[in-house]
């Protein structure tokens, strides 16, 4: 019961994140600020999450003291995970696509393994049957993402013929070229930081166990950092305004479902079963943001896309399996204990 908790989580994390790629690229479309856009949605979750933060922890139970220094650790997870990264990430999105941004995200997979390696807080067996899953799995979402972006191949219509939205995104060649270059450089480099970020709560949860709170705090700190960002990139206070309907939704969606709740199940579901197997459910994104977009917004889907979310998918499963399977092991040591009643055995016999 509690696995089937964790997997309903994650397959929400990933719709959530679903949304995000094209609310977020719609309200870019409509003529938001990206600086002003990240200081809106960090600071609607600061809003949102501080009752929550006060009734459900601070009241019912004493929470961990914060020293000066936990305060300032907290301070810079929420600097380079929250307020850079997704500033960083949201400047590549005006410059790209949805498309690339949700492709992209999938690299998260990859350097958080290997961050996470580098910490020694995974360990990568090739020996083990375990290993090699993983191992596999990896890359499996590799070879999705060289499919997604090397191969299109023929284009399957959409069966929805009245989109809900209208699709503003514009088209690659669209997109001058250094800019487009720029894009994927900026959106690469922030889910590499938010990789990081990722493997990072671990520790950090250790600390401050309070996992609200941990939250709120970030998306606070998060704020007053996109806060000072966006004053020194936008001083035009028209830039300001949110730009129309989209933005208002987007800053909302984003804000409350992604930077507060997503968050929050993102820091649960690390604490439940570690960061690795958090990223590692990144593929599901893409899978979901073709589907979304071809009903909402009425997109084609190309068999590219088709062929590299199967192996993205299946990647996922097989990381799963064999990090499932390696819990088990270390859960279950029997077949270890009968290996050493049988060493004991054959050399009593031997003895006698």
């Amino acid at each position: 019961m509690g696995n089937g908790k964790v997997y309903a989580t994650i397959v929400l994390i990933r719709l959530i994140y679903a949304g995000m790629h094209i609310l977020t690229k719609a309200a870019f479309e409509e003529g938001m600020s990206t600086t002003v856009f990240v200081f809106y949605r960090h600071a609607v979750a600061a809003i949102f999450l501080a009752p929550f933060a006060f009734f459900l922890e601070i009241r019912k139970r004493p929470t961990p003291p914060l020293t000066v220094r936990l305060s300032f650790k907290i301070f810079v997870h929420a600097f380079y995970g929250m307020a850079g990264t997704i500033n960083l990430y949201s400047i590549g999105l005006n410059y790209a696509s949805a498309t690339s941004s949700s492709a992209i995200f999938n690299i998260v997979p990859v350097v958080a393994f290997i961050l996470a390696v580098m910490f020694r807080m995974e360990t990568l067996k090739l020996k083990t049957v375990h290993g090699m899953a993983k191992a596999s799995g990896i890359l499996l979402c590799v070879g999705g993402v060289v499919a997604l972006a090397l191969y299109q191949g023929p284009q399957l219509k959409s069966f929805n013929h009245h989109p809900l939205l209208h699709s503003t995104s514009m088209a690659v060649h669209a997109h001058p070229e250094k800019n487009w270059a720029l894009g994927i450089f900026l959106m690469t480099a922030s889910v590499v930081i938010w990789s990081l970020w990722t493997v990072k709560q671990g520790p950090l949860l250790l600390e401050y166990p309070s996992k609200l709170l941990n939250t709120t705090l970030q998306c606070t700190f998060a704020s007053v950092q996109s806060f000072v960002i966006a004053i020194i990139m936008e001083r035009d206070l028209v830039r300001w305004k949110l730009a129309g309907g989209m933005s208002l939704v987007a800053v909302l969606f984003t804000g409350i479902v992604v930077a507060a709740i997503s968050y929050y199940l993102q820091i649960w579901v690390i604490e439940k079963k570690g960061p690795v197997f958090l990223s590692m459910s990144m593929p599901l994104s893409l899978v979901f943001t073709m589907v979304i977009a071809s009903f909402l917004l009425g997109e084609d889907v190309s068999l590219g896309s088709i062929i590299g979310g199967a192996l993205l998918v299946a990647g996922l499963y097989a990381v799963l399996w064999g990090k499932g399977r390696e819990d088990r092991a270390v859960a279950s040591p029997l077949p270890q204990l009968e290996e050493t009643k049988e060493s004991e055995t054959s050399d009593a016999t031997a003895k006698v």
